[in-house]
């Protein structure tokens, strides 16, 4: 039996030898696809990553509505209702029951609750906002001093830091407020609590800026000849603050508690101004025969602080790459 072979061309002395080349054929568009990279055109940073982690969860969406209604009411009470909460106040009214345009009764006073309720709002929620802002400012400039220079100047600040923070904010305010017993208003009740809370705040962003200040940025920045001041305004304070942001949405609802506390202590704000806290301490001692009238503001300081630590929980869980990743 025999094979047949393809002869092996013979080679002339003094010829070149032809050796074939072979051409891969022309690829098409779907080869291409096969071993190319593919680049996403989706951005992507902590402050989007955040975003998209809020959106798709239904409490934030709760909270956010609570949030909002509770401001917006904070700032337009009269909308809401065309009694004034004090200067209508009828004795033969005493923890009378629901009546047309009174939807929630009457104090032990005579006063429409609904009203006292809409205007203390505003209250509250002023006293939170003033203690933010003041705590805020006061833990950004300690923090960031403190962590950013080092050497003797964190030695000054972290101890000044630790005097305060020592110091528990709402005994410091009982005795403030003790003291300005004539003096008594949303400003002063707010300084009272924001000059001995910052502490926390400059601790957490301290040790954020501790990890972010040894970034190959911050180093990039310096060989670049960028003043330090500059490189901590530009590139080091906006990539710590997003923890700031946390506790400060947490601590706006502890400050509307502590107003609220120190006004059922009897050393918040006067009589004459009204609060959540003032009305609950007024409503105590009826609770066995008018529940209602210290049901009502309970319930209103109850959802304006669920309101405020839920929605800080989110959003300290939607910062956290760690925490979204376990989701």
């Amino acid at each position: 039996m025999s094979s047949e072979t393809e002869p092996t061309p013979r080679v002339t002395p003094g010829t070149r030898r032809e050796i074939p080349h072979f051409v891969a054929a022309s690829t098409s568009e779907e080869s291409f696809g096969i071993d190319a990279v593919r680049v996403t055109e989706r951005r992507s940073n902590l402050w989007l990553d955040a975003w998209r982690d809020l959106k798709g969860r239904p409490l934030f969406w709760i909270s956010s509505t609570m949030i909002v209604a509770l401001i917006f009411v904070a700032l337009f009470p009269w909308l809401f209702t065309d009694t004034p909460p004090n200067n209508e106040c009828f004795l033969s009214n005493s923890n009378g029951p629901t009546t047309a345009g009174h939807p929630l009764g009457f104090t032990k006073q005579g006063c429409d609750i609904y009203s006292r309720l809409l205007y203390g709002a505003s209250t509250s929620l002023a006293v939170g906002f003033i203690v933010i802002t003041l705590t805020t400012f006061l833990g950004v400039v300690f923090g960031a001093f403190s962590g950013f220079y080092g050497g003797w100047v964190d030695s000054v600040l972290s101890r000044l830091g630790d005097i305060f923070f020592s110091i528990p904010y709402i005994l410091a305010a009982v005795v403030i407020m003790s003291v300005l017993s004539q003096y008594r208003s949303v400003w002063s009740i707010s300084l009272a609590i924001g000059l001995f809370a910052w502490p926390a705040t400059a601790r957490v962003l301290r040790s954020e800026i501790f990890r972010v200040k040894n970034a190959d940025f911050v180093m990039a920045s310096t060989a670049l000849g960028m003043s330090r001041f500059k490189i901590l305004l530009k590139h080091v304070l906006p990539n710590s603050i997003a923890p700031v942001i946390v506790i400060t949405t947490l601590s706006l609802a502890g400050a509307i508690v502590a107003e609220a506390s120190l006004s059922f202590l009897g050393v918040g704000m006067g009589s004459d101004i009204m609060s959540w806290g003032n009305d609950i301490n007024q409503a105590q001692t009826y609770l066995r025969t008018a529940p209602l009238t210290l049901i009502y503001p309970s319930a209103a300081l109850f959802i304006a602080v669920f309101a405020f630590i839920s929605l800080g929980e989110l959003v300290r869980d939607a910062l956290d790459p760690k925490a979204r990743a376990q989701r």
